[in-house]
């Protein structure tokens, strides 16, 4: 399990409770006013503003939107973890705990989907820091990994050992994948976007048992050589 750092302000400072308390009330305040009037549509300005705090207050917790959002990435895979852990402790099963696992991401970010419809654009510009890819979301997009990784290592599946190391990161991908079709899901409740979780997650857990298969292990290797060529 990934471990949460202490809040700090943009000085790296530690927060206070009263400084972690006016940090959390400019956050939120923040991600109210990306979801109300559009995230290029508000300025750090506007926030300070409706926060009730100075300016230089807000800069002094979040130099930029950027920061605010990267702030978000981290409370939302927090929360996922948070969400995950009871499928996480209760079942071994891999089909079953990347089920769970993926169903709970979608919970967590429910709210935010009207907001993610509008957003998208810009976090998926390939040279955006907010993208998911980005350096500026590695630790975000560690901690999810970390998740994926707990996925695997408590279960009972049988794993390819060349595969099992890169697994986390490709179920990552698969689950950047799901988000890419929740942001555009306008079913009621997301319902097409659970249909996939629930479709895919056995073609998943089939082609990790096929992995371990002598007749496979070649398809395996290439493709597990394209994702590290990727990386660099």
């Amino acid at each position: 399990m990934t471990e949460q750092t202490a809040p700090t302000t943009a000085a790296g400072e530690p927060a206070t409770a009263r400084g972690e308390h006016t940090r959390q009330l400019i956050l939120d305040t923040a991600m109210r006013l990306f979801r109300e009037q559009g995230y290029a549509q508000t300025t750090m300005r506007g926030i300070a503003k409706e926060a009730g705090v100075s300016v230089g207050n807000a800069y002094y917790y979040f130099p930029s939107k950027e920061h605010l959002i990267q702030e978000f990435y981290l409370g939302q895979q927090a929360q996922h973890r948070t969400a995950a852990a009871p499928v996480l402790e209760r079942e071994t099963d891999f089909a079953a705990r990347l089920r769970g696992t993926l169903h709970a991401g979608i919970e967590v970010m429910a709210p935010y989907q009207a907001f993610a419809a509008t957003f998208f654009k810009t976090a998926a510009e390939p040279t955006s820091p907010l993208s998911p890819f980005s350096a500026e979301s590695s630790p975000s997009r560690d901690m999810s990994m970390a998740l994926f990784r707990e996925v695997v290592e408590g279960s009972t599946a049988k794993v390819d050992p060349d595969l099992r190391e890169d697994l986390p990161e490709l179920l990552w991908l698969g689950y950047m994948g799901v988000v890419l079709y929740w942001v555009h899901d306008r079913s009621p409740g997301q319902a097409k976007t659970r249909k996939l979780i629930d479709g895919g997650v056995p073609l998943v857990d089939r082609l990790v048992g096929l992995s371990r298969l002598r007749v496979l292990r070649p398809v395996t290797r290439e493709v597990m050589d394209l994702i590290r060529n990727l990386r660099h």
